[in-house]
């Protein structure tokens, strides 16, 4: 029967996704939100070009993330460790560990405010505890299979930000008309604002979750060694590798068009101009469109923190205890792998004490984004060899539109790296 069949195949479709969609959900996080919300305010629908543009470059360089960990059976940091020097990878590890927990602290302090919105008596402070507290348990505590099934139904929550646009008063034909035909005036604050997005939505934590997350989706079916991982890759686990990357990296652009398009025709039209966070973004929305889009736009925030404060933190310790040789892994216990697990932790704390000594959210984006604008093309720069490489990749290397658009993604996020170096220091 076709009603059958058509919930047969939403099942397939659904049962397909799992990394790529948590990988393109997380990008979406509480400084995004306050990056793309920025955007919205300050140029209006001019940057929802930037949806279009960054949807393909994200997606090919996650997808050769993803088809590293699937052929070679090893995380990122793992695989760059074996063909790569090492204090090139020991390099990039350890500034990716400190520009996440950067990005950890941001996170946590915006998605306290966010509740104090909804919840004004309750302490600020004790929302950043409980935030982090709740983080760790999830990572620590809950098995792989069960934490990987949370993130999953978690990334539903970005369509609150779809929810938001059509409560909002958006006029649609402008708002098309400048996603395919902007007026780019190549003035400082636009570059500065374009340089933001780029960084905010190609961000290395990306590239080392997404791989990692595919060996322990591995790992999950029974491939607990590396050589069982490596052994056989079929079209069939290409194919539907390539489904849940490209579903996730489209959800998170569109929601990132939304966020842009919902800041544009409410904040920019009304002269609101200036968004130095997600949760002032939600806050000056509230007068303009009324309590729901508040509402959603808010609890968009506080659910989207909760799903990439762990993919921050676990990343920076996918790559440091990859990059040392230690025992790693979700799907590990504590006690069998107390080192990687101790990163975790680490950067956590870290993340809550940056908020007890009240540092602005803003700033430690910054140092965040200046830490990934000297990683990013050199990381970018492995990924693309890696993937590249027939002896790594066997039959499942790039195509010549794979190389060229890691090319064009490694010249782009060059020059945006620049840029947010020069940006912070002038």
């Amino acid at each position: 029967m076709p009603g059958r069949d058509k919930k047969r195949s939403i099942f397939e479709y659904w049962h397909m996704l799992g990394p790529g969609l948590t990988t393109g959900a997380a990008d979406d996080d509480p400084s995004g939100i306050a990056t793309y919300s920025q955007a919205g305010a300050q140029f209006g629908y001019n940057m929802l070009w930037t949806a279009a543009l960054t949807f393909p470059l994200m997606a090919v360089i996650q997808e050769m993330c993803a088809r590293i960990g699937l052929v070679t059976g090893r995380g990122l940091a793992s695989a760059i460790r074996l063909y790569f020097p090492r204090w090139v990878l020991y390099t990039a590890a350890v500034l990716l560990l400190v520009s996440n927990t950067f990005n950890i602290g941001a996170d946590l302090g915006m998605m306290a405010h966010a509740s104090i919105l909804l919840t004004p008596k309750i302490n600020v402070l004790f929302l950043v505890i409980f935030f982090a507290a709740a983080s760790l348990w999830m990572q620590i505590v809950l098995s792989y299979k069960k934490y990987a099934k949370y993130l999953k139904w978690l990334a539903l929550v970005l369509f609150v930000y779809v929810f938001t646009a059509f409560t909002a008063h958006i006029n649609w034909g402008a708002a098309l008309a400048k996603a395919f035909w902007p007026n780019f005036s190549w003035q400082k604050e636009e570059l500065l604002i374009l340089t933001a997005v780029l960084g905010t939505t190609i961000s290395p934590y990306l590239f080392f979750w997404q791989t990692s997350q595919e060996v322990e989706e591995q790992i999950l079916e029974g491939k607990t060694s590396v050589k069982a991982r490596a052994a056989v890759t079929t079209p069939a686990d290409v194919k539907k590798m390539r489904v849940d990357v490209w579903s996730g990296m489209f959800l998170s652009n569109v929601v990132m068009f939304f966020i842009i398009a919902v800041c544009a025709g409410t904040l920019f039209a009304s002269g609101v101009r200036n968004i130095t966070d997600s949760a002032q973004a939600a806050s000056a929305l509230r007068p303009l469109v009324g309590n729901a889009a508040y509402l959603f736009f808010t609890l968009g925030i506080i659910g989207t923190g909760l799903l990439a404060v762990p993919v921050l933190a676990g990343s920076s310790s996918y790559a440091i205890s990859e990059s040392f040789g230690w025992r790693e892994g979700l799907y590990r216990t504590f006690s069998q792998a107390q080192a990687f697990y101790g990163i975790i932790i680490l950067s956590m704390l870290v993340g809550l004490i940056m908020n007890f000594m009240h540092l602005d959210a803003v700033k430690m984006l910054i140092y965040s984004a200046v830490l990934n604008g000297f990683i990013s093309p050199f990381i970018l720069v492995l990924i693309i060899l890696l993937a590249s490489n027939r002896k790594i990749m066997k039959e499942w290397t790039n195509g010549g539109v794979s190389i060229f658009f890691g090319i064009v993604i490694t010249l782009i996020m060059t020059v945006a790296s620049v840029m947010t170096i020069w940006s912070a220091l002038s």
